[in-house]
């Protein structure tokens, strides 16, 4: 039986097809992009202070780098939920959870007296996270008009893509001047400020349903999500301890609970009841554009990463010129998104997403030429190239293959998008930081300096990286995303 309250459900919200948004929806949006910007910047905003908390916190690379791959993987094992709770829960509320979670996870890293306690503020906070960006990309999908999506799009593109990029830059200055904690103080007023504003004028929208949450399928997605990505973590442990066994335990935990997850829902869908309904992936559009992102987000998290070791390292940088040499390439993706939002609703996405996706690939090919005798200026092309490339790549990707899913369930596809780009950027951070640490314990074998070790590790990484993006220009031609923003039709 269905009960009546103010919580997104698409089939029940008809946008206007003029593609005008009424002052209420407008602020909804606002509000949201506002503080999902906030929250996701928390991403990657540790990757600059790795090198800084290893030697303060007494861990290595392999340990460090926990703080944001255990971050995205939560978010990879709470997002699958938040379809479910869209449904459910009311809209200012569950706003009011995600902001609150995110606010209390920032306050304990703060105060951390530890590795661990910073850790576990880091999962805190990404709970928070996982709610926020479904909760924002299914509001957009249920209010805006099919015409005007890409534009819209194009500002959520700075928020999931310019967030994450532009975190680098923003800690290494904060490093610089203050120190890791303020990382966190500084962004706890304005989470607190996000949070106040957004219960005050945030309004609900919709209906809800009244569909049981399903436990077994919870548990299936932890199991899953969580044994593939600790098993990729564990590669750089297993280089250093030789624990085989532990590593192949947790792939085959994560293979099999992801297995039984897949199935489990496949049967629970028949009646509307799956936690993940899997429906969306019948569109063609919707499983190569979610194939594409998680490509897209491996090697953009795992290079964002990597690319502040590369400088400490091998260059020798202090972490405020990081910083400044990080920021033009983050601030000109958030110039490109609201632009390439509106190519799209010209154009459509493949138009887009061929140049982007070369150029991305190029950009990461040309780190494989990076050395210890590199310059600064060639580290920034490379930036400001990936940037571009990336700008013209995440808003095709996102409006085309929600777009391509039925209304009822866009609730779904949001979450699905954000689950799979999260683990996907778990799995990138985790591999490419393995193939790292590999590299390094191979070359310090051999004798090698350590600015020889931290050179020959991160060459490898980026090979691994400009490898795989070869796999999204291919994809970028099977994505049929149009112009004119169709709806399809229900099933």
């Amino acid at each position: 039986m269905e009960q009546q309250s103010d919580v997104l459900d698409p089939a029940s919200s008809t946008p206007d097809p003029a593609g005008l948004l009424s002052a209420r929806d407008r602020t909804v949006i606002g509000v949201l992009l506002v503080s999902t910007f906030v929250v996701i910047l928390n991403e990657t905003i540790m990757s600059v202070a790795l090198p800084t908390l290893m030697t303060e916190l007494a861990v290595s690379a392999s340990v460090g780098q926990w703080l944001t791959t255990g971050f995205l993987l939560t978010m990879s094992v709470v997002i699958p939920v938040t379809g479910f709770l869209i449904r459910r829960v009311r809209t200012r509320a569950l706003f009011g959870i995600a902001m609150a979670l995110f606010s209390a996870g920032t306050f304990l890293a703060a105060v951390a007296p530890g590795f661990g306690v910073l850790l576990a503020a880091r999962v805190v906070q990404a709970g928070g996270t996982a709610i926020m960006l479904p909760l924002l990309m299914t509001t957009v999908m249920t209010l805006v008009a099919p015409a005007r999506r890409g534009a819209v799009m194009g500002n959520i593109s700075i928020v999931i893509s310019v967030a994450p990029a532009i975190g680098p830059a923003v800690s290494g200055i904060v490093l610089t001047q203050f120190g890791w904690r303020y990382m966190f103080w500084l962004v706890l007023p304005i989470a607190l400020a996000a949070l106040l504003l957004g219960m005050r004028l945030i309004t609900d929208v919709g209906d809800s349903t009244s569909a049981p949450i399903d436990v077994p399928s919870v548990v299936l997605s932890v199991l899953g999500f969580g044994g593939l990505v600790y098993g990729l973590s564990s590669v750089g442990h297993s280089a250093e301890s030789a624990s085989q066994a532990t590593l192949w335990a947790a792939f085959g935990i994560g293979v099999a609970g992801l297995v039984a997850f897949v199935a489990r829902q496949v049967v629970l869908q028949r009646d509307d009841r799956a936690l993940l309904d899997l429906r969306t992936f019948r569109s063609p559009t919707f499983s190569v554009a979610s194939a594409m992102m998680m490509l897209m987000m491996a090697v953009l998290l795992g290079t964002v990463v990597l690319l502040p070791i590369y400088l400490q390292g091998v260059l020798a940088l202090d972490t405020f010129t990081i910083g400044l040499l990080l920021l033009p390439g983050g601030l000109l993706m958030g110039l490109l998104g609201p632009v390439v939002g509106r190519l799209y609703d010209r154009f459509g996405a493949r138009a887009l997403l061929v140049p982007g996706t070369v150029a991305t690939s190029a950009a990461l090919w040309s780190t494989t030429l990076f050395t210890a005798g590199s310059t600064m200026l060639q580290v920034l092309g490379f930036h400001l190239l990936l940037s571009v490339g990336l700008a013209f790549v995440f808003t095709p990707l996102f409006t085309s293959g929600l777009g391509a899913v039925e209304p009822r369930l866009y609730s779904y596809g949001s979450a699905i998008f954000g689950t799979t780009q999260q683990l996907a950027g778990a799995a990138g951070v985790a591999l490419l930081v393995s193939m790292m640490s590999v590299r390094s314990s191979a070359l310090a074998e051999q004798g090698a300096s350590l600015v020889e070790q931290t050179a020959g590790g991160i060459h490898s990484a980026f090979l691994v990286a400009a490898s795989l993006s070869l796999a999204a220009i291919a994809g970028a031609f099977f994505v049929r995303g149009t112009a004119s923003g169709e709806v399809p039709a229900a099933h």
